[in-house]
Order: structure tokens, then C-alpha cells, then sequence
């Protein structure tokens, strides 16, 4: 009689460490690669007076949103054309950290539901969030990571959205919290669930009311309507409080590959297209002038 092969124990996922401030295109972008290498996870946030654009669009401002620019200029609302640019050099100085090129030299692309990627870079994988004053980015080499963010003083549970987004199960969890407990809790599943669907790509395809978390602790993964595990140790979560006024959530999953340590542009691109392009881009920076500030 054959013996059957033993299923093998499964390998708790590594986590990875809390989010990192950005104060500025001179941040400390070190850090960025040496969290990516340690965790293959990074996120980073900041303050979107340091990443604002000047009131007048500089030359280097439209090569650094490069196909978003047309979008850019399609906004009315001035605080709205802020955090829309303001986000996308953070995330483009982000992921040139991580792949070591220059911000101009990174292309962003969509997916049809609006997810953001790397144009012919899948080491990485990136999410982007923004709110009020605060803007967020991940990176991940591990698998697909989403990432959102809210005030903490928002007040949901008080407006009773809760009916709107929450499961059965987690309806009947908060119920039982402190009173001054139920906010703070709803506020967190909420940048979860955020946080999860934009990691999946399904966006709002994914109704909040189908799935949920554990509380008040969260842990376990995703839960199905009625509490039960919905997903394995594949996926990572993570819930931080950051500048003393906002909550941020980042899911990740890992794909099983492990973590890419080489995610340099120089090793998945042609060489010569790569020095063709770096030619380029110095050339339009002594055109446009030595690292204009404002963009």
C-alpha cells in the first residue's frame, strides 16, 4: 500500500514594516529599497504640501505625468489637479527608487478598471491612495498590494454606513464594542475592504457586504459574510495610524514566487534602449533647466 505524501505545513507569509515619510523628492529613498528587499513591500506617505505642484505648471511637470497629463489638465477643481499630480510624482519617484531610474524615465499605464502599473516592468507591482492632505503609495515584489487611507476623524458609524459596507458578522461585532470603539473599528474594515479590492483589481465589482474582517483585531484574513476564513496565509494585512491623523491599510498577496531583490529597469530592458532613453531625458533636463522646483 502506497503511503501518501503528507501535505506540507504552510510557511507563515513575512510581514513587513510600517509605513515610511516621504518629507520630499530628496526623501530617504534608501530606505524604500532596503525595505523592498528586506519585506518585498514597501509603503510610503506623505504630505501633499511637499509634492504640490506651483500654480504654474513647469517644463518638467508635464514629462513627469507623461500620458496623465491630458487628465491633469481635464481637472477644474485646483485642489482636485493637486492631489491627482502631487500623488502621481510620488508614486513616480517611488517606483524609480525601486527600479533605479529616473522619475521621467517611469511610465504609467491603467488596467481597464483604472489600477495602476509599471508599463514594461512586472518586478514591481504599485497602489496609490490620497486623501485631504495625505498621500500614500505602495510597492510590492512579492505579489499585488493595494493600499487606502481615510481621516480618522471621519465619522461613518455615526452616519450609518455600516448598513452599506459591512457583513452580517461584522454588523453583530461592533454592536458589542464600546460605543467609542465602533468608529475607529469601522473606519479600519473600511480601509481593508479599500485596501483588498484594489489588491484584487475588482474594484466596486466586489461588494463590500460580500466579504468582510475579523474584529476588532482583524486578524485571520478575509472572512465570508457569515465570519468564516475566506483566504489562506497568502495574503498580508496591515492597519497603521500615520501623522497622528489618518488610518492606512495595505493588503498584499504573495504569489509564491518570493521576493525580487533584482528589480533594476537596466537588467529587464534592452540596454541600448535604456541608454537611448537616459540620453534623451538629460537632454530635455538642460532644456527645461537645472531640477526645476516647481515642477
Amino acid at each position: 500500500m502506497q503511503t501518501p505524501t503528507p501535505i506540507p505545513t504552510p510557511i507563515p507569509i513575512p510581514g513587513f514594516g510600517e509605513p515610511l515619510r516621504i518629507s520630499g523628492r530628496y526623501g530617504s529613498w534608501d530606505a524604500v529599497r532596503a525595505e523592498l528587499d528586506e519585506h518585498g513591500v514597501t509603503v510610503l506617505h506623505a504630505r501633499l504640501a511637499d509634492w504640490r505642484p506651483g500654480r504654474v505648471p513647469g517644463p518638467r511637470l508635464r514629462t513627469l505625468l507623461g500620458r496623465d497629463w491630458a487628465r491633469y489638465l481635464d481637472l477644474t477643481h485646483p485642489d482636485v489637479r493637486a492631489r491627482f499630480a502631487a500623488s502621481r510624482i510620488l508614486l513616480k519617484f517611488a517606483a524609480a527608487a525601486a527600479v533605479e531610474v529616473a522619475p521621467e524615465a517611469v511610465e504609467l499605464a491603467y488596467h481597464l478598471t483604472g489600477r495602476p502599473y509599471l508599463r514594461g516592468i512586472d518586478a514591481v507591482d504599485i497602489s496609490l491612495s490620497h486623501t485631504d492632505e495625505l498621500l500614500v503609495v505602495g510597492l510590492s515584489s512579492r505579489g499585488p498590494i493595494g493600499v487606502d487611507a481615510e481621516r480618522g476623524d471621519r465619522d461613518l458609524y455615526g452616519c450609518g454606513l455600516a448598513d452599506h459596507f459591512c457583513t452580517p458578522h461584522e454588523l453583530d461585532s461592533l454592536k458589542i464594542l464600546q460605543p467609542q470603539r465602533r468608529n475607529p473599528e469601522l473606519l479600519r474594515l473600511w480601509t481593508l475592504k479599500e485596501a483588498y479590492t484594489k489588491a484584487t483589481g475588482l474594484g466596486l465589482r466586489f461588494p463590500f457586504t460580500d466579504f468582510g474582517f475579523r474584529t476588532p483585531d482583524g486578524q485571520g484574513g478575509v472572512r465570508r459574510r457569515d465570519g468564516t476564513p475566506a483566504t489562506g496565509p497568502e495574503w498580508s494585512f496591515r492597519t497603521s495610524y500615520v501623522d497622528d491623523a489618518y488610518v492606512l491599510s495595505t493588503a498584499v498577496r504573495d504569489t509564491g514566487f518570493g521576493t525580487t531583490r533584482d528589480r533594476s529597469a537596466h537588467t529587464m530592458l534592452d540596454e541600448a534602449l535604456v541608454d537611448a532613453l537616459v540620453s534623451a531625458l538629460d537632454e530635455e533636463a538642460e532644456e527645461s533647466g537645472p531640477d526645476d522646483e516647481d515642477w
